[in-house]
């Protein structure tokens, strides 16, 4: 069995016509989650690093809605940075990923939606303690077999 990243870039419908581009994202058909919480990031100040954690269960599509930033990944078997500048095309990341999110540029807007209310128990803060629960999963993931 092939592992593949956690992650994946994704289309959202768009319409265009002489009046300007409209996207508009439906829970059920246009996402591979149920939508329970939208947040957004702004007026980040130059150098600043946001998230520097991971979710135990929750999905997460982010979008830079203006502007650009680049999203770091990490779910323990790989790795990547993705830059996000087109506000149709959004960042699916699943649960067990370790995310930072940096290189904003004037006038960023990041908005976020996610598969669950905001839980302080699902966070993973700490590197270390996202190492211990990628390295358990992988063993798990391998002991099961295809």
């Amino acid at each position: 069995m092939w592992a593949m990243p956690s992650w994946r870039l994704m289309e959202m419908p768009k319409i265009t016509d002489a009046r300007g581009n409209l996207t508009a994202i439906e829970g059920g058909r246009d996402m591979p989650f149920p939508i329970h919480r939208v947040y957004y990031v702004y007026d980040v100040p130059s150098g600043s690093v946001r998230a520097g954690h991971a979710h135990r269960t929750l999905h997460q599509l982010f979008l830079a809605l203006s502007g650009s930033f680049t999203i770091h990944l990490d779910d323990g078997r790989y790795k990547a940075s993705v830059a996000l500048n087109r506000p149709h095309i959004g960042l699916y990341v699943q649960p067990g990923v370790w995310r930072v999110i940096d290189d904003f540029s004037g006038g960023a807007v990041c908005v976020v939606l996610a598969s669950a209310i905001d839980d302080e128990g699902d966070y993973m803060r700490s590197y270390a303690e996202f190492e211990r629960y990628a390295n358990c999963n992988f063993v798990a993931d391998h002991q099961s077999g295809p």
